[in-house]
């Protein structure tokens, strides 16, 4: 069997966990049970779809925002103010805590030169940190892991996902993938697979990959399912996969998981049409599950050791379209979450509406600068090795 037919057709496939230098040995993922974490952690939280930043932290004191938006324009009483200009939509309104006690910092007008409207393009640019006229096949975390990661068991970098994303790609290391303990237990112990034995494999180097592979992702699947039943969420978690997929990350740091890097994402947010019952219901998922999580961290004393980034991949256009939504625009903004926030609060000025690109808001902090505060900063890393270039820290951690 060829490794790229057993990789598409295989039931470990669908995790998406495999690298051939997944781990270095047995001995070493042996001694990752016993190991915890050490340093920070990051918590990288994607808005698929691009969501619209302008009804998210909202310019109610700019006439032109309620102009442009006649029907999708939050009323300035509904919005949950946080200056004279800008506010949060109500749906955030679990954060807004967070927001009062220096734990939230919002950055606007976060972007890039020569922005791209697509979808997939834009994703390409911000899951690997590359300039828009450059297509790198490697992500931002991938990089970073190959750069300061030498050691770590594959999981020092986690999605809570069936697949792995670009941006935890890199190119001598990846992340790992798992959408749940139990499942990725159960794929591990597909009978077929266990019938690869090293005499079998003795010879075939393909062979030989699968078996090393179906050893440590064996591995790798203990681990973290042991881990999982250590330490119970006691927060309010909201039903569906988002709100899961955060309860699974609390109870993973919780349980001193040698993870120093989780990655989830909520999807949904591509609003061309009706947009506003759609993005509510979104945003309130988003907030209640990031308030939980906040207050579980709180609860065991380790939200200080914590920062979370969210981000989407752009936002939307300042004008309405026809059918009760937006069109897909370019900058948007980013917020930071921690208990050590240097600088809290909102970072810059709100986009300027008067001034834009083609119905647009331009960008005035390079999405980059996010990365290298993030690398350099927080995970004490290298980010000139990252990302290429030298990007001025923000200075909020």
């Amino acid at each position: 069997m060829k490794r790229r037919d057993f990789l598409r057709n295989s039931t470990l496939a669908s995790t998406a966990m495999f690298t051939p230098n997944f781990l270095r040995s047995s001995a070493m993922a042996n001694a990752s049970r016993l190991a915890s974490r050490s340093g920070k952690i990051l918590i990288v939280l994607q808005l698929s779809g691009g969501n619209d930043g302008l009804n998210t932290v909202i310019p109610f004191g700019d006439d032109l925002y309620y102009q442009n938006r006649p029907v999708l324009g939050i009323p300035r009483k509904e919005v949950l103010g946080l200056n004279d200009h800008q506010g949060l939509h109500p749906a955030l309104l679990p954060l807004r805590k967070l927001y009062d006690r220096g734990e939230m910092t919002i950055i606007n007008s976060v972007g890039y030169p020569n922005p791209d409207r697509s979808h997939f393009r834009s994703m390409d640019i911000w899951q690997t940190g590359s300039p828009a006229t450059e297509s790198w096949s490697t992500g931002w975390i991938g990089r970073h892991l190959d750069t300061a990661a030498a050691g770590k068991p594959a999981y020092h970098a986690l999605e809570v996902d069936d697949g792995l994303s670009l941006a935890m790609k890199g190119a001598t290391r990846t992340g790992f993938a798992m959408s749940r303990p139990d499942r990725l237990r159960q794929a591990v112990r597909n009978q077929r697979l266990h019938g690869l034995t090293a005499d079998h494999t003795a010879g075939n180097p393909s062979l030989g990959y699968l078996y090393k592979t179906l050893t440590e992702t064996t591995e790798a699947a203990g681990y973290l399912f042991e881990q999982s039943k250590v330490k119970k969420a006691t927060a309010d978690y909201p039903k569906g996969a988002f709100g899961r997929d955060l309860k699974q990350i609390a109870e993973l740091i919780t349980a001193d998981t040698a993870t120093n890097i989780y990655y989830a994402s909520l999807g949904g947010f591509d609003t061309h049409v009706q947009q506003q019952n759609r993005q509510q219901r979104l945003l309130a998922q988003y907030a209640q599950s990031v308030a939980a999580l906040v207050e579980d961290l709180k609860a065991n004393n380790l939200f200080n050791d914590v920062l979370i980034m969210t981000f989407s991949e752009f936002g939307r256009r300042l004008k309405q379209n026809a059918s009760g939504g937006t069109d897909h625009g370019t900058a948007n903004n980013v917020f930071l979450m921690g208990g050590k926030l240097k600088t809290a609060g909102i970072f810059n000025n709100a986009p300027n509406l008067s001034t834009l690109d083609r119905g647009d808001i331009i960008h005035e902090i390079d999405f980059r600068r996010c990365y290298a505060t993030l690398i350099d900063d927080w995970l004490e890393g290298d980010s000139m090795a990252v990302l290429g270039q030298k990007f001025a820290s923000l200075g909020v951690v």
